[in-house]
């Protein structure tokens, strides 16, 4: 089966089977590891990635799926060597720790400042919940996704 769709901003093509998940096929076949296997039922986020510009498990979407469709991984955020601005504010906040949660983290981050350039603290909480992290806890993620709200950052897209 060949499946187009455009990959952080370039059109690809997959030639394979459409019934092998996205998550395989992005680091399998293009080589992006940003997405994790965390449990590979969707609970988790670590598989996270943008697909139309809303966060998705990776983990969950057959590669048959996408066709025809945008996906944005943590690799495509960065633009000319310059880290994104949500990615920064991770970075400036010290909210990076071992980085396995850190990409799904960034995506669901820039996703929801997308749609919502002020959103409060609450509303942070909610845009995170699908995204599980064992070792900042929390309080650092929130503060980096307030840093960029505070920039304006995320709306770039």
């Amino acid at each position: 089966m060949k499946i187009v769709f455009t990959l952080n901003q370039q059109e690809v093509t997959y030639h394979g089977s459409g019934s092998v998940r996205l998550l395989d096929v992005l680091r399998d076949e293009f080589g992006l590891t940003g997405a994790k296997e965390g449990c590979g039922k969707g609970e988790c986020g670590a598989c996270s990635v943008l697909l139309d510009g809303k966060v998705v498990n990776s983990c969950l979407v057959l590669v048959s799926q996408v066709a025809g469709r945008d996906i944005v991984t943590i690799e495509g955020l960065e633009q000319n060597g310059v880290l994104d601005p949500v990615q920064q504010a991770f970075i400036d906040e010290g909210a990076v720790q071992c980085g396995f949660c850190i990409p799904g983290m960034v995506l669901s981050a820039k996703a929801l400042l997308m749609e919502n350039a002020q959103p409060t603290e609450e509303e942070i909480k909610q845009g995170l919940s699908g995204n599980l992290c064992r070792c900042t806890g929390y309080s650092k993620i929130i503060a980096a996704v307030q840093r960029a709200a505070s920039q304006g950052d995320g709306q770039d897209e």
